[in-house]
Parts: structure tokens; sequence; C-alpha cells
């Protein structure tokens, strides 16, 4: 029955068997396949092209020069990685994605956003970048030559059960990629985090996989009651409340927009 459930999931191609590692006396053919792991996993499924590919650092692993977690760290900090995932994306969606690439799963709380965001507003992308990779957690789950995968599929000893949930709103299925689903450029886990909700499941649409599909109720349209705050210096004597009727895809955009401008959201509620 799990075996059944995982297929209809989409997520029967993630266990424990694909766990890509060099291990001692590994061979040049050993060094290409957990090149193509890593790639496969850091730029989330994602096409790559002969020219894109990082020669040097590649040359590097499979001369022993560098270990598996300094090539995973190399391609997260690379311009290809921007280009796919960074320069184009609100800054959530890239957090999001940032755990889901180099951890295995997806953010448990509002706060693990937050953290990031600040940490790259004060010491850059690559300082951000370093920090999942240099974490604990990434140590005890991968060390210095396993290739990160999805972790969050599973259940296990440091890993929260809300983690379980949320992934599947970052994952659509292992034939997917995260440049081929639609809006992947707004955040995924912006009110379930902010509300913090644990999300719920749907069913996929078929075939084995989630491509296509939305996870939760998210896909829908929301209200947010909204007091206005006074523009520029003009003294406000009495505030205003509004109402607006935003898509999902829109809800952290808007949110971002309205603080902007110094209004304070009363509530989000289904529209």
């Amino acid at each position: 029955m799990a075996i059944s459930a995982a297929s209809r999931l989409g997520i029967s191609a993630f266990d424990d068997t694909n766990t890509v590692e060099l291990r001692p006396n590994w061979t040049k053919e050993d060094a290409q396949g957990a090149i193509a792991a890593v790639y496969r996993q850091v730029l989330g499924n994602d096409y790559l092209m002969n020219s894109e590919r990082l020669i040097s650092a590649e040359s590097l692993l499979a001369d022993g020069s560098i270990s598996v977690r300094e090539f995973v760290r190399a391609v997260a900090k690379s311009e290809l990685y921007k280009t796919k995932f960074f320069y184009n994306n609100y800054h959530p969606r890239t957090i999001e994605l940032n755990f889901k690439h180099l951890l295995g799963r997806a953010p448990y709380d509002e706060s693990e956003i937050v953290t990031h965001l600040d940490l790259y507003q004060n010491q850059g992308f690559e300082a951000d970048i370093d920090s999942y990779i240099d974490s604990e957690e990434y140590v005890q789950n991968f060390g210095d030559n396993i290739v990160p995968f999805y972790r969050g599929f599973s259940t296990q000893t440091g890993q929260k059960t809300v983690g379980f949930t949320r992934m599947f709103q970052l994952y659509q299925g292992y034939a997917n990629s995260d440049r081929a689903q639609g809006n992947t450029r707004s955040p995924r886990l912006t009110y379930d985090l902010a509300r913090n909700l644990v999300t719920p499941i749907r069913s996929p649409g078929g075939n084995g996989s989630l491509s296509g599909t939305t996870t939760t109720e998210r896909g829908g349209l929301y209200r947010l009651r909204v007091t206005k705050g006074a523009r520029g210096r003009t003294p406000q004597i009495r505030r205003s409340l509004q109402e607006y009727v935003v898509p999902y895809e829109r809800l952290s955009a808007t949110l971002q927009k309205l603080n902007k401008q110094g209004s304070r959201v009363l509530s989000i509620t289904n529209a």
C-alpha cells in the first residue's frame, strides 16, 4: 500500500537505493555519476546544456581535489544557478528552492525564511549559500561525499512532520523541473508559513506525477481586508477599510506592495 501511494504521489523515485555517494576507491565512472546527480539535484532537474557545465569544478572533483560537498557549493554559487533561480525570482522563492536543492527539504516556518533574507541582505548571496552547505544539518545528512537528495519525503530523526506536507508545494514530480512549473517566480509557501498552517496534500493529476497539479487549495482567490495608511506626511484622521481579492500567485507581491504603502492587513481569507 505504501509503495502504491508513493507511486500515485510521484515520489517513488526517491528512496535509500538512489543515494549517490563517492565511497573509498571510487572510479572515474563513479565521479561522473556523482557530477550528474549534483547537477540534477542542485539545478532542480532542469535541462543542462554542454556549454553550461562547470568544466573546471568537474575536473577538480574527478581528480579528487575537491569533495562532492565542494562541488555542490560550486554549482550553487555559479552564475548558472543565479540565472536559473536567483535573478528573476522573488527572493522568498529563491530561499524555498535553496532549501529544496541543498538540504532536500522545504522550509519549516517563516523564521527560516527571515533568517536567510537577513543573511543575504547583510552578507550577500555567497554567504547565504555557505550557510546551507556548512550547516550541521547538511553535514549530518550528506557529509562530504553524498549528493544531497530529497529528504522531505521520509520520516526521520530531526525532520519535522510539517516538512513532509510542505515539500509537496515545492515538488511537482520527478519528471518535472523547477523551471517548468507554472508561476515559478512566486513563492509557494508564503501563506502557510506566515499563518503557521500545515499544508494539506491533494492527489496528483495522474501518471504517477504531480506535474500540472496544485497540492493545496492555495490555487484559488484570497480576500485581504486592509486598513490604508496615510499618504506622505498627511495626518491620518480616520483609517479607511478596503478589501482586495487576489490569486495565490500574486499574494506575496500584493502583501509586499501594501506593506510599502504603510497599509495594515487585518485578515486573509478564502474569497
